[in-house]
C-alpha cells in the first residue's frame, strides 16, 4: 500500500470515529433538553451560570456544527438543538428584559450574538443595544482580557461597533503573551483556549492566528495535553483537542482522541472529570456532563472539517504532482 493510501485509510477511521463521537454527543443532549429549559425567573432571581450560561453554550456550539459538519444528519440534529435554544429565549424576548434589567451586564448581548450572527434578531433588543454599549461605563477596561474579546466578538456579530481593537487586547492576553507554558494552572489554560476560539471565530477563521502564535500552540499543545489526559480532565482535554482544530492545518493527534472516546460513555455523555457519575439525580448528572459532552462534539466537528481540508489539499498536490510529471516527461 502506497504512503498516499495510507493517509488515505488513517483518514476513514479518524472522521469514522470523529463522526460517531460528535452524534452520540448530539444525541445524549438532545435528551437532556429538560435541563437546558429556563426556569420562570431567569430574567429576575435565577443564577444565570446555571441556566443562561448552559443554553447559551449549547448555542454557541450546536450553531458552529450546524453549519459545518459534513454529514447532513449531524447538521440536522444541531440545527433542532439551536432551534430549541431561540425558542427558549421566546425569539429574543427574554434579552430585551435582561438588558433593562442589568443595563451594565454584557452577558445578554454575548449571547444574543450568536442568534443575531445566524440572522435571528428581535427588535426590541435591536432597538436598545446601540443605547446601552454606547454607556461610558460599557468602555471600562475589563480585567478578564479573554471575556472582553467574548464582548467585542458579540459587538461584531450584532454590527455594533467595537468598543476596544480586538487586537490591541489579545496581546494582553494570556495568548496574546505567550504566557510561559510551565507557568500556567488549569483556568490560565483554559483562558488561552478562548483566547483562540475568539480570534479564529470559533475554529471558522483558522487562517487568523498569527504565525507566532501558531507555532506557540502547536509547540505546547502536546505537553498540555499530556498534563490533562493524566488528570482525567475530559472538559479541557476537549478544548485543547479543539484548539488544535482552529489552527491552520488542523494538527490530528489520534491518541489524545482515543483517549477522549474512551471516556465517552454508551449514552453518549462525556464526564467533566473522570469516570462518569454512577448515581445522582438528573440535575446533578447534567451539570457533571453537559458542557464537556457539548465541547467533544465541538471539537469532533472541527477536527473532521480539518481532516476534510487535509485530505482535499492532499488530493490536490497528488494531481498537481502528476501533473507536473508529465509535463516535465521528455517528448
Amino acid at each position: 500500500m502506497t504512503a498516499t493510501a495510507d493517509r488515505g485509510v488513517g483518514h476513514a477511521a479518524a472522521a469514522t470515529l470523529l463522526d460517531r463521537m460528535v452524534h452520540d454527543s448530539l444525541r445524549w443532549l438532545d435528551g437532556a433538553r429538560p435541563q437546558f429549559r429556563l426556569p420562570p425567573d431567569v430574567a429576575t432571581d435565577a443564577d444565570p451560570d446555571l441556566t443562561l450560561k448552559p443554553l447559551g453554550e449549547l448555542a454557541e456550539l450546536t450553531h458552529l456544527i450546524r453549519t459545518s459538519h459534513p454529514r447532513a444528519d449531524i447538521r440536522a440534529a444541531a440545527d433542532g438543538l439551536f432551534t430549541f435554544a431561540w425558542n427558549e429565549t421566546r425569539e429574543g424576548e427574554l434579552f430585551a428584559e435582561l438588558v433593562r434589567g442589568e443595563p451594565h451586564a454584557t452577558y445578554p448581548l454575548e449571547i444574543y450574538g450568536v442568534f443575531a450572527y445566524a440572522g435571528l434578531r428581535n427588535t426590541a433588543v435591536e432597538a436598545i443595544l446601540p443605547t446601552i454599549t454606547g454607556l461610558r461605563s460599557w468602555r471600562v477596561a475589563r480585567e478578564d482580557h479573554t471575556r472582553t474579546l467574548s464582548v467585542l466578538d458579540a459587538e461584531r456579530r450584532t454590527g455594533l461597533r467595537q468598543h476596544a481593537d480586538f487586537d490591541t487586547v489579545l496581546g494582553l492576553t494570556g495568548l496574546g503573551l505567550m504566557a510561559e507554558p510551565w507557568a500556567l494552572d488549569r483556568m490560565a489554560v483554559y483562558g488561552i483556549t478562548h483566547d483562540v476560539f475568539h480570534l479564529t471565530d470559533w475554529g471558522r477563521e483558522r487562517r487568523r492566528v498569527p504565525a507566532a502564535l501558531a507555532d506557540y500552540l502547536r509547540l505546547w499543545l502536546p505537553s498540555w495535553l499530556d498534563s490533562w489526559l493524566e488528570e482525567q480532565l475530559w472538559d479541557l482535554v476537549g478544548e485543547l483537542l479543539a484548539v488544535a482544530a482552529c489552527l491552520p492545518s488542523a494538527p490530528y493527534d489520534p491518541v489524545a482522541w482515543q483517549r477522549l472516546a474512551e471516556a465517552q460513555t454508551a449514552d453518549g455523555s462525556v464526564p467533566e472529570m473522570g469516570a462518569a457519575p454512577e448515581s445522582g439525580d438528573g440535575t446533578e448528572v447534567f451539570k457533571a456532563c453537559y458542557h464537556s459532552t457539548l465541547v467533544t462534539a465541538f471539537a469532533g466537528t472541527l477536527a473532521r472539517t480539518g481532516l476534510e481540508e487535509s485530505a482535499a489539499a492532499e488530493a490536490g498536490q497528488a494531481v498537481a504532482g502528476r501533473t507536473r510529471y508529465k509535463s516535465e516527461e521528455p517528448s
